[in-house]
């Protein structure tokens, strides 16, 4: 496999010029060597790293030389970073992408409507149903009872303190 030097992507062998900087692109000798992997920015960025994290890989984020940040200013980092990674675990770390959406690949279907779940529910019968709401009733009635008694108690007990 083929990347290189200057921009860090990788190229297939008969290649011999990168397509972003026409730097002449050279063979990869170690498997430490970092290559891209994407562009992200903001939460996406976070997002990315934070998967990368649980799942064992190491990244290292680099600013665009383009991309100017107003962080000091609005506290939020609209700087955009190149994601690298090394060569070792590209594979491993392309598909932690794919899985949390990071990267989408060419053929994946998106849904645009949201997926609609019915619930099904079971009639109850009407003997049961007036069972409940009697039995809802009297549950009620003891909990409003509870509540008054247990005031009554509570006041009683803060006027003897004073008496």
């Amino acid at each position: 496999m083929k990347y290189c030097p200057k921009c860090k992507r990788l190229y297939n062998d008969n290649d011999e010029i990168c397509s972003e900087c026409k730097a002449r692109i050279s063979e990869i000798t170690d498997d430490l060597t970092a290559v891209y992997l994407l562009s992200a920015s903001g939460f996406e960025l976070q997002r990315i790293k934070a998967a990368f994290e649980d799942s064992g890989i190491p990244c290292e984020c680099s600013a665009k030389k383009h991309s100017y940040s107003a962080d000091a200013v609005t506290g939020y980092d609209s700087a955009e970073y190149d994601i690298l990674v090394p060569f070792s675990v590209y594979e491993r770390a392309y598909d932690t992408c794919v899985g949390i959406g990071a990267i989408r690949l060419e053929n994946e279907e998106i849904l645009d409507e949201p997926v609609e779940y019915k619930e099904e529910f079971q009639q109850m019968s009407k003997k049961k149903r007036v069972t409940v709401k009697v039995i809802s009733a009297f549950l009620f009635l003891l909990l409003v009872a509870a509540v008054i008694y247990g005031t009554d108690f509570i006041t009683g007990i803060i006027k003897n303190l004073f008496i």
